[in-house]
């Protein structure tokens, strides 16, 4: 189901900008000797999210950041469907992330099980050769599919693209664009700064700023759609929201921060 595959990549890629933010951050602290009162720092941690779908509660995801080493970051992200949408559709994703000090990515695994399908796979990152190799397999039918694909300097899959946003520190209307991959497909997305918002989370009112990142109307993905997601306009950069626009039947899914937890 395209709908669980964009969620999946989508939640990880907005909780890398909380720690991404932090890098610049210590770089710039590096070569300053009045450190800043207002650095980001990215720190392990662990964001739950409520998922809703057509006014109801659809399923969980949950997301763990953690340290794979100094310059080194690991991050494991679950997407769990719930009530009416787990006995329409069962959804269970596993999604890992492995990057470095500044969030490019070195690999990706994804584990998806939905509906009767069971799909496998993988982006290995080559950096010293420019090149990415995706395969994916079909664990029911037993077919796998496999191609390398040439890619510029420090190419991101989704997650670590949107991790980049926070380096570039866009202030609302401004906008970027970055290289971004699949495995299948290399594309320069485009990504803004909109507006300013308040947005309610956690019993509490989150100062925000929206994002939205063209990857849709076959940019990335062929499908039709609009992906946004609104940090806190706070040091801390929390995800507090996204929404993804899809088309019929899919409509319009939503997640909200219900707990963040450090780790």
């Amino acid at each position: 189901m395209l709908g669980s595959r964009i969620l999946t990549h989508t939640v990880g890629a907005t909780s890398l900008l909380v720690f991404s933010a932090g890098v610049v951050s210590q770089a710039q602290q590096a070569t300053s000797s009045a450190p800043s009162s207002s650095s980001k720092i990215p720190y392990p941690q662990k964001l739950t999210y409520r998922i809703e779908w057509r006014l109801i509660t659809a399923g969980t995801a949950n997301l763990d950041i953690t340290r794979a080493g100094a310059n080194a970051w690991e991050i494991n992200l679950g997407l769990e469907s719930a009530g009416l949408v787990n006995r329409l559709y069962h959804i269970s994703d596993r999604y890992r992330v492995f990057t470095d000090g500044r969030f490019c990515a070195s690999s990706a695994n994804l584990d998806a099980q939905e509906g009767k399908r069971h799909m496998m796979t993988q982006l290995q990152f080559d950096n010293a050769r420019h090149k990415v190799t995706y395969e994916e397999r079909d664990l029911i039918k037993n077919k796998s599919e496999k191609r390398e694909l040439d890619i510029p300097p420090c190419t991101h899959d989704i997650m670590g693209a949107l991790a980049a946003l926070s380096e570039l520190d866009l202030e609302a209307g401004k906008a970027a664009t970055l290289p971004i991959t699949d495995g299948k497909k290399l594309v320069h997305a485009r990504i803004e700064a909109q507006a300013k918002e308040t947005v309610p989370a956690m019993g509490k009112n989150y100062q925000t700023i929206r994002y939205e990142a063209f990857v849709f109307d076959n940019v990335l993905y062929k499908r039709k759609g609009r992906l946004f997601l609104w940090l806190s306009d706070d040091p801390d950069r929390v995800p507090v929201q996204f929404r993804i626009q899809l088309g019929f039947p899919i409509g319009t899914i939503s997640l909200s921060l219900e707990k963040q937890q450090k780790l």
